[in-house]
């Protein structure tokens, strides 16, 4: 599949956080909504990245924005990491199965079988208005993304 991009509309999809609660896309409607993904949990880059979601969440409320972190690890390796890492308010969802498949709906899903490194912002009719994927081993800026939501 080819990736989106901006003015594109995301589609819908409905996954399980690390508490084992769904999250579905469109019941976000009225909020912006910051998919942040990340290859796989337990690495250091992508634990960074998760706590800087969880860092600034006051922000993201400020600013009309729901942030969760995505990846194709389980809901229960989720749940441990996100106890390890301190992220108890950011919603870390699980794209395992069918595996990856809200990645690949995205057009980031790698042959590796794991997501790209990426920040999608959706507005708040479900429209594409930020789209970057990152070297696998970048720590994505998040001053950029607070910044991006501001303007």
């Amino acid at each position: 599949m080819d990736t989106l991009k901006i003015g594109d509309f995301a589609p819908d999809f409905t996954l399980k956080d690390h508490h084992n609660k769904e999250f579905t896309l469109s019941d976000h409607k009225g909020k912006k909504v910051l998919l942040s993904w990340h290859p796989l949990a337990w690495t250091k880059v992508c634990a960074q990245q998760m706590q800087s979601l969880e860092a600034n969440k006051d922000t993201f409320e400020e600013l009309n924005t729901v942030a969760v972190g995505l990846s194709v690890d389980t809901v229960p390796c989720k749940h441990a990491w996100a106890k390890e890492l301190k992220v108890w308010n950011i919603p870390l969802l699980s794209d395992f199965w069918p595996h990856g498949k809200t990645a690949e709906s995205f057009g980031i899903f790698r042959a590796e079988g794991f997501s790209q490194r990426a920040n999608i912002i959706i507005d708040e009719q479900g429209e594409i208005i930020f789209f970057k994927i990152y070297e696998i081993s970048e720590l994505p800026d998040i001053e950029e993304i607070i910044t991006f939501l501001r303007t």
